[in-house]
């Protein structure tokens, strides 16, 4: 890969121990970047720390971690304090068991990360683990030190190679049956349920990444570009939300437009070789 390894270190199953290089597999870089800037002046700012009672700036040496006791109380924890109580790392992706794919909740994931084989000499085993994966269809559940906290990692058999993702523990991740326990139940009309299923049954598709739309950097870059060349911008009209009353209409007017539009496609693609013979 052309991108730098973030992290060098090895799988070990049992006595099979094999060196990976770890790469970030997404990436913010091509954001367009927005700055804090003063706006009388136009120039940028830069952030300071002050102390909250005396109001005067803090130097980068004298900034320390701190916990909060009691209110307004706070224990400062050292850098070197910090570090002794981390969990030594000796750069070892500990497997400690298998999963079937498809079994695990992925409310749980965090972030994923490319894993390469380190070295020549390490692609037979990272080849071998990768197919044992992908044979079973399973996922091996791992723990190492990452960025200095100790994490659990899910390893994924993905083309020729693996992906690694990072997963929350499970006071991180809130509870599911108490976020949605205010929903009421609901009983659905069957024609409106039957129209619904025509419906994503018409939009049916393919998992496909690179037909996904950013449009908030769209309108972003749509906006600088205003703002450079003097143009005004005119904010997009947000759609109503349908109303209870008028759900089953909604759903009738779009399994007719979905059907409209499919006859459309037809005639066009029978109409392409008779205009290409013309």
């Amino acid at each position: 890969m052309a991108a730098r390894a973030i992290w060098k270190g090895a799988i070990k199953i049992e006595e099979l121990v094999c060196p990976v290089a770890m790469y970030t597999a997404t990436t913010t870089s091509e954001r367009i970047a927005l700055h804090l800037v003063n706006r009388r002046t136009g120039h940028r700012l830069r952030r300071v720390y002050v102390d909250e009672k005396t109001d005067t700036p803090v130097d980068r040496d004298d900034q320390v971690k701190g916990y909060e006791a009691s209110s307004g109380k706070y224990v400062v924890l050292e850098p070197d304090e910090i570090a002794s109580a981390v969990p030594g790392s000796d750069k070892i992706l500990r497997v400690e068991n298998f999963v079937t794919c498809g079994k695990f909740e992925t409310t749980y994931f965090d972030r994923p990360y490319y894993l390469l084989p380190a070295s020549d000499t390490a692609e037979e085993a990272f080849v071998l683990i990768r197919e044992a994966l992908r044979k079973d269809k399973a996922a091996a559940i791992a723990h190492t030190v990452l960025f200095r906290r100790l994490r659990p990692v899910l390893i994924r058999a993905h083309r020729k190679g693996l992906i690694a993702t990072t997963l929350n523990f499970d006071y991180e991740v809130r509870s599911s049956r108490d976020a949605f326990k205010g929903i009421p139940k609901k009983k659905i009309d069957p024609e409106m349920l039957e129209l619904a299923a025509h419906i994503l049954k018409t939009k049916a598709g393919d998992f496909d990444p690179s037909k996904f739309d950013d449009r908030y950097e769209e309108a972003l870059a749509e906006l600088v570009r205003a703002k450079i060349e003097g143009r005004k911008v005119v904010p997009l009209k947000r759609p109503e939300p349908t109303k209870p009353n008028n759900l089953l209409e909604a759903l009738r007017l779009s399994a007719n437009g979905e059907a409209k539009s499919g006859r459309a496609s037809n005639d066009r693609k029978r109409a392409e070789p008779r205009r290409r013979a013309g």
